[in-house]
């Protein structure tokens, strides 16, 4: 996947709360066998009302998501966060996430990013005040930070991040990826083990 140091973009504004799997990707949309293409299945059911966020002029290139608290709650759905990233998000900001949704975002190189909810709510006035607000997530520094099209500070507020999980996506590395750091030992165990004991295949 790829590496995630320092993402700076517009944003798009989301205050809904309590969004979940479902909403983010409707069932409907789970029969694919690719993980690309879920893009266009992104809040399906919402982006039918062209007065959605998604839909208006203002947010079309947004990569930055600032959502309502309990963002991806409910079924364990991966799909949730292709989705996302297939649309073109980078990184996801809320007061509060689903566990498996946070977790399966660090595992997916999409940043979940948990702030304060006053935080949240500052970012959700500036961007809908002004949707040229640019929004910078630094994992380097861990930081959130918002400044006008001009260069004007914001707001800068700090996050928290557990540092495997900061290390892996600064690196770029999926459970696949940290496997095949270690390709020349497997591969070494797999000829030195004894001949009468089972092979991959």
């Amino acid at each position: 996947m790829e590496p995630f140091t320092t993402h700076a973009g517009r944003a798009a504004s989301l205050r809904h709360s309590h969004v979940d799997t479902d909403q983010i990707i409707p069932s409907e949309y789970l029969k694919r066998v690719s993980r690309a293409g879920f893009g266009d299945g992104l809040f399906a059911a919402w982006r039918t009302d062209p007065d959605f966020v998604l839909n208006r002029p203002e947010s079309q290139g947004a990569t930055v998501l600032v959502a309502g608290p309990d963002f991806g709650i409910g079924s364990s759905r991966q799909h949730a966060v292709w989705a996302l990233a297939d649309y073109g998000f980078r990184a996801v900001i809320s007061a509060r996430f689903g566990d498996i949704f946070y977790n399966n975002a660090l595992q997916e190189g999409l940043l979940p990013v948990r702030l304060p909810a006053e935080a949240v709510v500052s970012l959700h006035d500036a961007i809908e005040a002004d949707p040229s607000v640019r929004i910078t997530v630094d994992l380097v520094e861990r930081e959130v930070r918002a400044e006008s099209a001009a260069g004007e500070p914001l707001l800068t507020v700090p996050f928290e991040i557990d540092d495997y999980a900061r290390w892996r996506l600064m690196e770029g590395l999926d459970d696949i990826s940290l496997t095949l750091r270690h390709a020349d030992d497997i591969t070494r165990y797999e000829r030195e083990r004894p001949a009468w004991l089972p092979v991959a295949g």
